[in-house]
């Protein structure tokens, strides 16, 4: 795909660059995007003037008796040698094409020999706009200078007939080539539009199936690395022959955990297919199990969804991180909706004094692994935010803040 695009930027840059050299683009060179009316204005236009030719070829008086098969032999000789042109040019062959003009030249080389001047005129003005038109400049003009002289000898005025003549063809060849050149550079430009939105589209996929799989992995790398500590320590005390209670409640932790997983697979899930409540009610009912306070200030609004996803992992986190090491801690959620952004604190007050250790070395950053606080800050500085963590006091505060 990107491929494709390269080529179409080089084809257009090249045409740009050296355009009054080059072939017409392609687009240029054929009737696309050409309005209905306007075919069928010229189709008309060209069975009036090819009437007009060989009625004019009779009444020169040159075409007679055994000669009168002549004129439309030779138009339909001149007709097919049109249609090939259109074919050799499409295909960028330069001699082919000159060889089917030259052609049609004869062709107005031998009416003018029967004495019929002005068809054979036609016939050579015609010759020349279509090599202005769909030929390379250098070659369209050398055309039309090769015929000038055809225009001073059928010319009644002589030089200052074919001279207008002459002007006329170069003025009509040239803005039905601008004409064609701006069409074709149109279409060249909606190919490039497409191609340009394949390639969003890819890159939209590619960072969905990346924030899929971080979801998941977040999720289950978590949950699924402490039941293995906890079946695996299990299976230890149990080929150790362990009290029984003992193993059955490590059993019991990794099945909770398991749940918990599941939930949490689920939430993530509904974030991912854009099923969820907003932020602010997740963060009521996530705190409602912890009897944490929740002040929501600002003015609320839709997040995008890596957001609203971030800052409810960033709250789940923290809060466990809460329940694991300071027990029994007063916890406030504050979440802002800011001008560009979202923030989010969590902070905790430390375990009180009754609880087992006094308080010393509970808070949320003394858990040994720091698995926790190292997803969050990552899954924050994807985002191009960031996230600050550490003691604050006797207890831990969480900051975080998002682009939103």
């Amino acid at each position: 795909m990107n491929e494709k695009r390269e080529r179409a930027d080089t084809r257009t840059g090249t045409e740009q660059e050296g355009s009054w050299r080059s072939w017409p683009s392609r687009e240029a060179l054929t009737r696309l995007g050409v309005p209905r009316g306007r075919i069928v204005l010229d189709y008309s236009m060209i069975t009036a003037l090819s009437v007009w030719v060989l009625a004019g070829c009779y009444t020169s008086g040159g075409f007679e008796g055994w000669y009168a098969p002549l004129p439309p032999l030779g138009y339909g000789l001149c007709v097919a040698a049109a249609l090939g042109y259109h074919h050799t040019t499409l295909d960028h062959r330069a001699a082919a094409s000159l060889g089917l003009l030259g052609v049609i030249a004869l062709g107005g080389l031998g009416a003018y020999a029967a004495g019929a001047s002005t068809p054979a005129t036609v016939l050579w003005i015609v010759v020349c706009i279509m090599a202005m038109e769909r030929l390379p400049l250098p070659l369209g003009l050398a055309t039309v200078a090769v015929l000038v002289p055809g225009f001073v000898e059928a010319d009644e005025t002589g030089f200052l007939g074919a001279g207008l003549t002459t002007g006329a063809v170069l003025l009509a060849g040239y803005s039905l080539r601008l004409d064609a050149h701006a069409r074709g550079a149109g279409f060249q430009l909606l190919a490039q539009e497409r191609l340009a939105r394949e390639a969003e589209a890819a890159s939209a996929a590619l960072a969905e199936r990346a924030r899929i799989a971080r979801e998941i992995h977040d999720v289950l790398a978590h949950s699924l690395s402490a039941q293995m500590v906890h079946l695996e320590v299990a299976r230890l005390q149990i080929e150790a022959g362990a009290d029984r209670s003992e193993v059955l409640k490590l059993v019991t932790s990794a099945r909770s955990m398991a749940r918990e997983g599941l939930a949490e697979t689920r939430h993530a899930l509904s974030a991912l297919r854009g099923d969820m409540v907003p932020v602010e009610e997740y963060l009521q009912e996530l705190a409602r199990e912890d009897r944490a306070e929740v002040d929501v200030s600002g003015e609320r609004r839709n997040l995008p969804a890596e957001a609203s996803q971030a800052v409810r992992r960033v709250a789940q986190e923290a809060l466990t991180n809460v329940r694991k090491h300071a027990p029994g801690a007063r916890t406030r959620i504050r979440l802002a909706y800011e001008a560009d952004e979202i923030s989010l604190e969590i902070r905790d007050s430390g375990p009180p004094p009754t609880a087992e250790g006094g308080g010393e070395g509970l808070g949320l950053g003394s858990s040994g692994s720091g698995y926790g606080l190292l997803g969050m800050r990552e899954r924050a500085e994807l985002l191009g935010g960031s996230l600050d963590a550490g003691p604050d006091g006797p207890g831990f505060t969480v900051r975080l803040r998002v682009p939103a």
